[in-house]
């Protein structure tokens, strides 16, 4: 493993920042060198400022591409805290439902965002609760968008198949067998669930605003990793691309106070989310 000095791991997190809004500090020397070593010496290059100057004359980006997916975490599972999905079950996607109801000779239509969907697992069980708990979900149109800026989670969360361990971190054995079927030693997301969503390369740091309004956004657990500005531009953000009556659902660690004044929480039962004022 190549270690990382001082200079460098600064040079390198500027970088990363840059790149992806991460913000990576002197503590985290041994994710540095956990997470890029092989990614450097799979280059060639001897040391740190080596893959970073590679990286920066790489104009096909390749490169800047396998150290985004070498250091983002990725780390979830299916019902991650469970909270929010009750949340989005028993009183969020009901109020949704009644207010688009209703408004015109069109099915409602309904758009939720997967901000930060790593490898898909938090869309699917967003999917799963939607099937679950309407009889006929296509009385309704809904839009179930997740963006991750890992192409490899993208690439993973298209083809939802997922290996024992991912699959038994939070899900039950009732919807393993309802919504997945085996393959070898695997489980894939049936199609029903699959054509139900749609996942893009994003980078959160980068415009948005072309992806329209949503009445539900999920941005959970990305933003602990950005500075305090930058969390302050993303939520600002987020604050447009979500209708006026819409839900905000972030990390259970997390909280907007001081961050984004647009905001206001709300309680339900265990849970907090957000709605715009």
């Amino acid at each position: 493993m190549i270690k990382i000095t001082p200079t460098e791991l600064n040079l390198v997190a500027q970088y990363i920042q840059a790149i992806s809004g991460i913000y990576l500090d002197q503590s985290k020397t041994y994710l540095f060198e956990t997470r890029l070593s092989s990614v450097a010496e799979a280059h060639g290059c001897a040391n740190y400022q080596d893959l970073y100057n590679l990286a920066k004359r790489d104009l096909s980006k390749k490169i800047e591409k396998e150290i985004v997916d070498a250091i983002t975490t990725n780390e979830t599972l299916f019902f991650r805290d469970k909270g929010p999905f009750e949340l989005l079950q028993h009183k969020i996607l009901p109020e949704v439902i009644d207010a688009r109801s209703g408004k015109s000779a069109l099915k409602p239509r309904i758009k939720i965002w997967s901000a930060a969907a790593s490898t898909g697992q938090e869309l699917y069980s967003i999917a799963i609760v939607i099937k679950e708990l309407l009889k006929d979900s296509n009385d309704y149109t809904f839009t179930l968008l997740g963006t991750d800026i890992s192409d490899a989670a993208i690439a993973q969360a298209s083809y939802g198949k997922y290996n024992r361990f991912e699959i038994e971190r939070g899900l039950d054995k009732k919807n393993l067998q309802k919504y997945f079927t085996l393959l070898g030693d695997s489980w894939k997301i049936k199609d029903e669930i699959r054509a139900m969503v749609n996942f893009k390369k994003l980078n959160l740091m980068q415009p948005f605003s072309a992806l329209g309004k949503f009445d539900i956004i999920f941005c959970r657990n990305v933003a602990i990793y950005f500075t305090l500005a930058d969390r302050k531009t993303l939520f600002t953000k987020l604050a447009g691309s979500l209708n006026d009556d819409g839900y905000l659902i972030i990390g259970s660690t997390e909280s907007l106070t001081g961050v984004c004044p647009l905001f206001v929480p709300k309680r339900h039962l265990r849970s907090i989310f957000y709605q715009k004022k």
